[in-house]
């Protein structure tokens, strides 16, 4: 068994389980040879572990799991008192049983009573054993001189074979037990052949299609227990992350597919969302924010997670959600109630030009001295030959630093504007979102590239970046 360390429960959402009945649980637990110190219960969230219990190990070896609630379903770990290894068992409508194990060898050796789940989890568990031994042996006597690859292959799809018929009679006996769901989830769709293809020849773009279709076949998205099993995060992530094209519409449309089924159950839902929220709210492609405004707009402000949100993640994503409505690639950037150097109002939507560069700037920002002057070089030398205008907005470090800034690095045929402390009171006094907030801008220096009609283009990109987007745009800016 695989040695690992069991992590602390520290989970932000994991505050408040569901209450399903008064009877509780109880689980009598013997890992030989220990008779001292103390066994954990702990379970699978996601792709983490976390300890939920602990229980006593008396002199006769046993030790007991109580609580006056029951557990919510899922595959939990019985944890060896160093925290080092466990042993899996199911946790489902039986949660009062026995477990008898020892260290020397945990599967082969462990036992359940008053448990026909754990019983059936158990034989699988050692079934698993059995052939993946066998499997090794064969893979291995495939790297010795003159093996016979064909007979060794043969064998080993054998046993592949054997395996997935044990898990299909297992689902086809017992549909809802825990380990069908994982059997589920843990299948790929088989593409068609191609003879079933249209046209009767191979179509690559339907067997993507299908392929994406049926990735979650038989899966429920409301089965709760699945969300503390080891296996659906793993597959959400490669859902999302490799198997889905990248543009925020797919991976909206898919995921209110996952979502909106999810929403019967409270625990299943707060885990996708939550997982999506996570996974959208910094994401890894420029563009890809608008899925969590679509989540933001959908599911927070609507109210739908308000049972299982406490204050901190609630502040935290309404922060973030707000901040971020506004700005969403392809959205018109807002206005700039600021005024320039020399004291005259200035207008965003004003400014003539086939591409705006915004840069929010702070001239006492370490960053931004050393960022600012090769925005302004790369500026002077490409940018503004092919007619692009640049806008420096100043943040923060006062008007004093600015101007000497401005005029140190000659920050010249810039327009550069700040914002009065009375404007800005004033928009406070509005209710209304100051641009920080419009524009989400938490750090300096930062970039905004803006087209003709002061849309959206890019944003938070490094200067570099900035100009081989535009280059791939047009080798480069052209002049309507």
């Amino acid at each position: 068994m695989k040695m690992r360390v069991i992590t602390g429960l520290v989970l932000l959402l994991l505050m408040n389980n569901s209450v399903r009945s008064q009877q509780g649980y109880a689980i009598t637990a013997t890992i030989k040879p220990f008779t001292s110190g103390y066994v954990y219960l702990a379970y699978h969230f996601g792709n983490k572990q976390y300890i939920m219990d602990s229980a006593a190990i008396a002199p006769d070896g046993k030790a007991v799991f109580k609580g006056e609630q029951p557990l919510l379903g899922g595959i939990y770990m019985i944890v060896y008192p160093q925290k080092n290894a466990w042993v899996e068992c199911v946790i489902d409508k039986q949660q009062r049983f026995s477990m008898v194990t020892d260290t020397l060898d945990p599967i082969r050796n462990l036992r359940f009573e008053g448990s026909d789940q754990n019983t059936l989890f158990a034989e699988y568990q050692r079934k698993s054993v059995e052939l993946g031994t066998k499997v090794g042996q064969l893979r291995a006597a495939l790297s010795a001189p003159n093996a016979k690859s064909d007979s060794l292959n043969a064998a080993i799809r054998s046993i592949n074979l054997q395996m997935l018929e044990y898990r299909e009679s297992i689902q086809s006996n017992h549909p809802e037990h825990l380990l069908s769901g994982i059997f589920r989830l843990l299948k790929d769709p088989e593409i068609p052949p191609a003879a079933q293809h249209p046209g009767g020849k191979y179509d690559s773009a339907y067997a993507y299609h299908y392929y994406v279709n049926h990735y979650w076949d038989g899966v429920s998205f409301s089965d709760e227990r699945l969300i503390r099993t080891p296996v659906l995060q793993p597959k959400l992530d490669r859902y999302f992350n490799s198997i889905l094209p990248q543009m925020s519409d797919s991976l909206i449309l898919y995921a209110d597919q996952i979502l909106l089924p999810a929403l019967a159950s409270e625990e299943a839902f707060k885990f996708y969302l939550s997982s999506l929220t996570d996974k959208y709210i910094n994401p890894q492609y420029m563009g890809q924010d608008a899925v969590f405004v679509h989540l933001f707009e959908k599911y927070y402000i609507t109210g739908k997670a308000d049972k299982w949100m406490n204050d901190q993640y609630r502040k935290f994503v309404f922060d973030r959600g707000y901040s971020m409505m506004a700005n969403v690639i392809g959205k018109r950037a807002a206005e700039l109630p600021m005024i320039d150097t020399l004291g005259k109002d200035f207008s965003l939507y004003t400014v003539q030009s086939p591409y705006t560069l915004l840069c929010f700037w702070d001239p006492t920002c370490g960053h931004c001295q050393e960022e600012v002057p090769k925005v302004d070089s790369i500026f002077q030398n490409k940018w503004k030959k092919q007619g692009l205008k640049v806008v420096g907005v100043m943040t923060d470090g006062g008007k004093e630093n600015w101007l000497n800034f401005i005029r140190k690095h000659n920050l010249k045929d810039w327009i550069h504007i700040y914002q009065t402390d009375a404007t800005r009171e004033k928009i406070l006094q509005a209710g209304q979102p100051g641009y920080r907030q419009l524009y989400d801008v938490y750090q300096t220096p930062m970039l905004y590239l803006l087209d003709k009609n002061k849309n959206i283009i890019a944003k938070k990109l490094t200067y570099l970046q900035m100009d081989e987007l535009m280059t791939m745009r047009g080798k480069s800016i052209q002049l309507p």
